[in-house]
């Protein structure tokens, strides 16, 4: 068996008129709908089974861009399947500019959706392959937004997931389920992004020989794994460096998997000829008071005094986290700190490389 499917990731997709300009976005939405018109172009090219897109689809759940996204994708010559963001449904109910909770599958009943009360489902997307969406966006009594399984999803996996036990099980969700950055579940910069459950899910899965999560919501691009799953994470179609993927997996007469990953860029659009540098530039600017919380907050707690001598050094380190198969050494930097940023890099527990965040060959 052997078949081909692309992922792009927070597409944070606006239409002109609804666009929100903040100085502070490291995402450059102002090119949502050129880059994903120059990725499908790209695709159709293609002879794909099917697309991905693990949430955040639009800019802040705005009506009118969940509509012109919908209307897009059917009419690709692949199907689509997606899950909601945080961005997607930022609101329990409906206002007057963002969708309601509730709304989020009947926008997406041909991808994925064929229950409309519900925002997680399962799909056999081919013979042999079933694809499970599933729903990290919950609301607290005070309607906060929190990142977690609730446990009538929780429930209805569990009883799916014996199910398929002669399938291969694609799960795709927005939050991360594995950690992408050091100790990421616990660091107060790194845990927004994580499942507050996730070592519920990860029980489940590995329970039922699950091997594959595709995430977004972090905007990087990285693989990590862990229990012998492996997250892959995709960086946001507009924030540095504009990756997407195209993934082709082979599944042997010995039942292994075999999965060949590339990724591709946007580097250029109409209007925005140096994008790359352009975005790059961008993140820098913008990522100062990020890397000011990172080195005055656990585990270093240094003085704003110190960490204003050491930021310099780190502009662009979030824009080289977000590249991926990047290797980090900053010698100016007391050796606890120094070794502390080795770790970001694309390098295993025993400190040796791990080139595998960009192009890759899996076996499971």
């Amino acid at each position: 068996m052997k078949f081909r499917f692309a992922i792009i990731s927070d597409t944070h997709l606006a239409v002109p008129y609804t666009i929100n300009h903040d100085p502070t976005r490291f995402s450059i939405v102002e090119i949502s709908i050129l880059a994903i018109e120059k990725v499908f172009s790209h695709l159709e090219q293609l002879d794909l089974d099917f697309l991905l897109i693990p949430g955040d689809l639009t800019q802040d759940g705005e009506p009118d861009n969940h509509s012109w996204l919908q209307q897009r994708l059917a009419i690709l010559p692949f199907p689509v399947y997606v899950v909601p963001g945080n961005h997607d449904v930022p609101t329990l109910y409906s206002t007057q500019n963002t969708i309601g909770f509730r709304e989020f599958p009947n926008y997406y009943r041909s991808h994925g959706y064929n229950d409309s009360h519900q925002c997680y489902y399962t799909h056999e997307v081919l013979p042999g392959v079933q694809l499970i969406g599933l729903n990290s966006n919950q609301f607290n009594g005070e309607g906060k937004q929190l990142g977690c399984l609730d446990e009538k999803q929780l429930t209805w996996l569990e009883k799916l997931l014996p199910q398929l036990k002669d399938q291969l099980i694609l799960v795709m969700i927005h939050h991360n389920v594995v950690e992408h950055l050091p100790k990421q579940a616990n660091h107060p910069l790194g845990k927004r992004y994580m499942l507050d459950n996730a070592s519920l899910l990860l029980d489940l899965l590995e329970n039922a020989s699950c091997q594959l999560i595709f995430t977004g919501h972090l905007h990087v691009q990285d693989i990590a794994y862990h229990n012998n799953i492996y997250e892959i994470t995709t960086g946001s179609l507009v924030s540095y460096p504009h990756p997407y993927r195209i993934i082709e997996v082979e599944r042997t007469y010995q039942r292994s998997i075999n999965l060949n990953i590339k990724s591709y860029r946007v580097d250029k659009v109409t209007g925005w000829e140096n994008l790359t540098r352009m975005s790059r530039q961008l993140l820098g600017e913008r990522s100062f008071p990020f890397m000011i919380k990172l080195l005055i907050s656990s585990p270093f707690e240094i003085s704003m005094k110190e960490a204003e001598k050491l930021v310099p050094y780190l502009k662009y380190f979030w824009a080289d986290i977000a590249e991926g198969d990047h290797l980090f050494d900053f010698p100016e930097f007391p050796t606890e700190i120094r070794n502390y940023f080795q770790k970001f890099g694309a390098v295993k527990s025993d400190g040796t490389s791990a080139l595998i965040d960009n192009y890759a060959h899996l076996k499971l």
